[in-house]
């Protein structure tokens, strides 16, 4: 968390949290037809069952007015609305903080999970996303986790519908292409062909399914596929602006298939995947024109990213690249008597102020009790400190690592070493 703080200051995003749960119906809707089902509803308060019409067949609308958020951006989205006259333009937040789904518990999928988003709203400059990739391959790389970034562009995605003659049909054709990974190019198909797609509109999408090599290579492709569709064209010019100014940052890819299952992208939309850990995204994000509109602020465009803190923590997990974290008291101080209980209490208040991570045994006990504690909770020192100390104001100092004992001044404190 601090190294993604520390990289989101750096680029000028302030800290923003919104409430945990949103009412029913901000969250419903933006996330699609699968996102919708995930979300967890909150019942309404009190004896919501008398306005139910027929309680043996009541109404999801009748029940929960009410959900926990099920990202970031929405929520986002809804503040910058309700605050736009007071928000200077382009407005950047970062945020932190759960977010929960009703989905089914496995390896890299939670019910509940941290965010961390990053999102500037008020410009339509593709400088945001140039600078929303630097910021992906700077987190990652001082977290030492290789990635790839994946790019898309929703209007790509458009254009090939277009081409294909599924104009109205994009949301069916793109939630099938992006599960391209999981299922396969067949699977794609057969899903294809149960949403209703002919044959012909079917064989027209095909060139979506055909491996992709380097990066002009594809872009070129694209162009003499989509040529007859001008939102197409247009993703490209974008694709092909922003691809320049970042190869340079880190491993780049461009990702036909990758649809991103959010109805408010309708620009450029990003993926991250760690390298050798297989985990699925660990990040994702992208450009949405018109989200803030729906809560009555139309014309502010903004772009965003996520990190999936419990998957990056997972795979840093795998790979043996979690640091320790010294997080634990350094120091216990002993419990010797009651008499000598006020100063054991200000010998610990003097070691705190000194910023040394400092636990008070909490009652009189046998030494042995609490040397056994000491190492339970890992304190790397124990401070005796009884009424012989106090009347020379010094205490006993034992190292627990070495088993080294030596005397310290009280206000002596500060130099010692107590790491």
């Amino acid at each position: 968390m601090s190294v993604l703080q520390d990289v989101f200051e750096r680029y000028g995003y302030a800290p923003l949290e919104t409430p945990s749960f949103e009412n029913l119906e901000t969250l419903m809707g933006k996330y699609g037809d699968e996102g919708d089902r995930l979300i967890f509803k909150i019942l309404r308060s009190g004896d919501f069952m008398k306005s139910v019409a027929d309680p043996t067949q009541p109404k999801a609308s009748e029940l929960a007015d009410k959900a926990l958020r099920y990202d970031l951006t929405v929520p986002f989205a809804r503040f910058v609305a309700q605050n736009a006259g007071q928000l200077a333009m382009p407005f950047r937040r970062y945020q932190i903080q759960p977010v929960w789904r009703a989905d089914n518990p496995q390896k890299g999928r939670f019910r509940e999970f941290y965010q961390c988003d990053a999102d500037v709203v008020g410009s339509s400059s593709l400088w945001h996303e140039v600078e929303l990739v630097a910021i992906y391959h700077r987190v990652f790389a001082e977290l030492g986790l290789d990635v790839v970034v994946r790019l898309n562009h929703r209007g790509l995605l458009a254009g090939i519908a277009e081409v294909a003659g599924l104009g109205d049909r994009l949301t069916d054709f793109t939630v099938a292409l992006d599960k391209l990974d999981k299922i396969g190019a067949e699977g794609v198909r057969l899903e294809w062909r149960e949403r209703g797609f002919t044959k012909q509109q079917s064989a027209a999408l095909e060139p979506a399914l055909e491996p992709m090599t380097d990066m002009a290579a594809t872009l070129s492709r694209m162009e003499r596929w989509l040529a007859s569709s001008e939102q197409g064209m247009a993703a490209l010019a974008d694709l092909r602006w922003l691809t320049e100014r970042v190869a340079s940052f880190g491993p780049l890819a461009l990702d036909v298939t990758l649809a991103r299952g959010l109805n408010y992208y309708t620009g450029c939309i990003f993926e991250v995947q760690a390298k050798t850990v297989a985990m699925g995204s660990v990040g994702g994000g992208g450009r949405y024109d018109n989200l803030t509109g729906i809560f009555g602020a139309p014309g502010l465009s903004g772009v965003g990213i996520s990190f999936g803190l419990d998957r990056i923590l997972l795979c840093l997990e795998e790979l043996g690249l979690l640091p320790e974290l010294s997080v634990g008291p350094q120091v216990l101080v002993f419990q010797l008597g009651d008499e000598e209980a006020d100063y054991a209490f200000r010998v610990a208040e003097a070691l705190r102020a000194e910023g040394i991570r400092t636990v008070l045994y909490p009652e009189t006990a046998k030494i042995k009790k609490q040397f056994d504690y000491a190492e339970r909770i890992g304190a790397q020192f124990v401070v005796m400190a009884g009424a012989q100390e106090e009347r020379a104001q010094f205490i006993q100092v034992k190292n627990l690592g070495t088993g080294v004992q030596s005397e310290l001044a009280l206000d002596g404190l500060g130099s010692f070493d107590w790491v």
